[in-house]
């Protein structure tokens, strides 16, 4: 009896309801092979529904070693009913994988690129959350002809390495990976106290099931967080993006403080507008779901 307990895991088991409102959701997996090194899973519409025909194409980019299913859980159902959603796997999450040496968020925001040309997608606005933030400005930056309007939610892209410095400072950890690639229930706690304005339960023995159940790419992960190259100096560089901008943040992310959020709209350019989710943190698409939607759906159908 015993043996059976320890085996049942309440993440995995949640992680295949996620799954189940993806597909009720009229998407599938696609596993789409880029190149000869770079393959990506991404979650797209069902080949055989004619209704996509008339909707606009939005991707949804998740946070670093975030499982889609998770991250956008409160947001497949209602957003699938107006646009067409591509949810990739970024490298070195689930199904995505490389051998390249690559390891940068331009490479990833490259790569999602050739996912689209691949599905035939000539145009979609892109959301990106966290890092995938970071890689949705690449996207913007690198395709203004395919890239229709941006949302970027709670990814401080015009991070320094201060602030890195700072927060390590202020929780007593050694290195940033302790917090963002947990390997102890008391690590993954801390994350969870910052990313949530209001953490969920957490017992040490979920928490061990979480990091066992979402940590497997540890290393590769790790070589993405060394491979970023926002975040690198004290010195900002951020180019004006042609596109409309709409920067989400939850008032208390404590990952990347609110302040970033006013300091980004400034540096983006002139079609940059700011929404500061109330109550929030880190996570505004979990905590604050149907606002959330809302601003998402108002900003891309411009209605």
């Amino acid at each position: 009896m015993e043996s059976s307990t320890s085996c049942f895991s309440l993440v995995s088991f949640e992680e295949k309801f996620h799954r189940r409102t993806f597909k009720s959701s009229n998407l599938s997996p696609q596993t789409i092979n880029i190149d000869s090194e770079t393959t990506i899973n991404v979650w797209a519409p069902n080949k055989s529904s004619k209704a996509t025909v008339f909707k606009p194409s939005l991707v949804l980019l998740h946070g670093f070693a975030f499982n889609p299913l998770w991250n956008w859980c409160n947001q497949v159902k209602f957003l699938s009913n107006h646009f067409c959603l591509y949810i990739p796997e970024l490298i070195f999450t689930g199904k995505s994988t490389t051998t390249s040496s690559e390891r940068t968020e331009i490479f990833q925001a490259v790569s999602i690129g050739k996912v689209m040309d691949h599905l035939g997608v000539k145009t979609y606005s892109v959301v990106g959350s966290s890092y995938g933030g970071f890689v949705a400005y690449h996207m913007a930056r690198l395709f203004p002809e395919k890239i229709e309007k941006v949302v970027i939610a709670n990814s401080a892209i015009n991070m320094r390495l201060k602030d890195n410095e700072e927060l390590l400072k202020k929780i007593n950890f050694e290195k940033i990976e302790d917090l963002l690639l947990p390997v102890k229930a008391s690590q993954l706690r801390m994350l969870l106290s910052l990313t949530y304005y209001k953490p969920p339960f957490s017992p040490d023995f979920l928490l061990k099931d979480i990091i066992k159940t979402t940590m497997s790419d540890r290393e590769e992960n790790l070589q993405l967080l060394k491979g970023l190259t926002i975040g690198k100096s004290n010195t900002v560089e951020i180019s004006i993006l042609q596109q409309q901008v709409l920067i989400i943040w939850g008032e208390y992310d404590g990952l990347f403080p609110v302040e970033k959020a006013y300091e980004l709209k400034e540096l983006l350019g002139e079609k940059v507008s700011l929404e500061v989710i109330k109550k929030t943190s880190h996570e505004p698409m979990l905590e604050n779901p149907k606002l959330f939607n809302d601003i998402i759906m108002k900003f891309v159908t411009d209605h």
